[in-house]
């Protein structure tokens, strides 16, 4: 259970964000619908706070695994395509994570899948401070697009193949772009002209959503895109029908 603390306190506030929330928490039943995405099983709210009651993923968090940076290049290929794989369909849904770290990504126990959550619209209809870092410069002044969460994975695999924390990587002073490739040279030039598209500082120049970067990382040489883990299938698990409290 999540619990979302508003700041505001006035009766209206309180509403506009009762609303908010209620919107994006049908949206998060919709999504749960992935088997890479927890389901959302009930919101309410109670003493003006607001709950979000989800699926438990057993499982954890990829900020443990980022400590132990730089990764081989081959799991860092198994990651993005991972996580594009589940944002490509939370794209398809017209819908922006907004808050994609390592924090936000568990690591499933059962079969080593990366599973997405808190997904930032939510918090931000709870209005939690957006967290800084893996947020291209077009979110920062609130106005995010799908390629903003593909700048955020982006950055996610610089950091694995590089071990810099993001707030170390700043722009080269000709190009204006992320100056990383003095961290990488062990990493080939097509996976890094990808990764490059995926930061770009200029909305048009990236990729416009998960499922181009996708498809470019899989067009990747066989050699390079050859798993490092080994995943064994989920087994179904029949979910229960979201149930929405009255608020």
């Amino acid at each position: 259970v999540k619990q979302l603390k508003p700041q505001v306190k006035d009766a209206k506030g309180l509403q506009v964000a009762r609303r908010l929330i209620d919107t994006e928490a049908q949206v998060l039943y919709r999504l749960g619908s992935h088997p890479q995405i927890p389901q959302l099983l009930a919101h309410f709210d109670e003493s003006n706070e607001f709950y979000l009651a989800q699926e438990l993923i057993d499982g954890h968090s990829l900020e443990d695994e980022f400590e132990t940076t730089p990764w081989e290049i081959n799991r860092v290929i198994e990651f993005l395509i991972d996580v594009l794989d589940t944002l490509a369909f939370v794209h398809e849904n017209r819908v922006i994570h907004r808050d994609l770290k390592p924090s936000n990504l568990i690591r499933r126990h059962s079969d080593n899948r990366v599973v997405l959550i808190d997904f930032g619209a939510v918090k931000q209809a709870g209005t939690q401070p957006a967290t800084q870092g893996y947020m291209p410069n077009e979110q920062l002044i609130g106005q995010p697009q799908l390629s903003s969460d593909v700048y955020a994975v982006g950055i996610m695999g610089i950091q694995a193949l590089t071990g810099q924390q993001p707030k170390k990587l700043v722009p080269h002073r000709k190009t204006g772009e992320l100056d990383w490739h003095i961290y990488a040279h062990h990493v080939n030039q097509q996976l890094m002209a990808i990764l490059d598209t995926m930061v770009r500082y200029t909305v048009r120049d990236r990729y416009p959503s998960a499922k181009e970067a996708l498809v470019a990382l899989r067009s990747l040489p066989a050699q390079s895109c050859r798993p490092v883990t080994e995943y064994r299938a989920a087994p179904a698990v029949a979910r229960p029908a979201a149930q929405t409290v009255p608020v």
